[in-house]
């Protein structure tokens, strides 16, 4: 009779770090894809979140322009009344769209203009007292187009730092115009 041995072998050290190796590969790819696409969406809500920003600036702008119409149409007397009168042109600004006092609403910057704030329960932004500073700063600027004073360009930027440390900007334009007769002397 004829005895067959059997050896039990091990696994030699090369072959256990190849297979180290293999695992590591496949469980570090897709954390790695994942933290890519965490990149991805946090950058999108943040572009997003600058459009809708930069958007309400525009639109707030707008607001107290045709606020101007409302006491236009108020006033006995309406010479001297500027549509465009509570706007600051060619210098930037901010503006509070909380606020309906144009008196209030618009804030010159001297130098950088303030992070936006938000809300402590973080759903508006804007400028209050209590509130947190935010990421972002919008810079408003209005500008005459040409040389009539009946058309301004207002630019809305929106600024913020990313996650990973890089400074993005956001910027929309859109020309306002003084479409009704107003106390203005052009």
């Amino acid at each position: 009779m004829m005895h067959v041995r059997t050896y039990i072998r091990g696994f030699t050290l090369v072959e256990t770090l190849v297979a180290i190796a293999l695992l590591t590969i496949a469980i570090v790819a897709p954390m790695t894809l994942t933290q890519q696409s965490l990149s991805s969406a946090y950058y999108a809500r943040d572009q997003i979140t600058a459009y809708n920003l930069a958007q309400e600036g525009i639109e707030s702008v707008r607001a107290i322009r045709d606020g101007q119409i409302l006491t236009i149409s108020q006033t006995v007397d309406a010479s001297g009344v500027d549509l465009f009168g509570p706007i600051p042109v060619n210098q930037d600004f901010v503006i509070n769209s909380l606020d309906t006092n144009p008196a209030t609403a618009i804030t010159t910057c001297s130098g950088t203009c303030p992070n936006m704030q938000i809300h402590p329960d973080g759903t508006l932004y804007g400028y209050g007292t209590g509130w947190e500073n935010s990421k972002f700063v919008r810079t408003m600027r209005a500008s005459y187009v040409g040389s009539s004073e009946d058309e301004i360009l207002l630019q809305a930027t929106v600024s913020w730092e990313s996650d990973a440390g890089q400074t993005r900007v956001f910027t929309i334009y859109e020309h306002v115009y003084r479409w009704i007769n107003d106390g203005s002397a052009i």
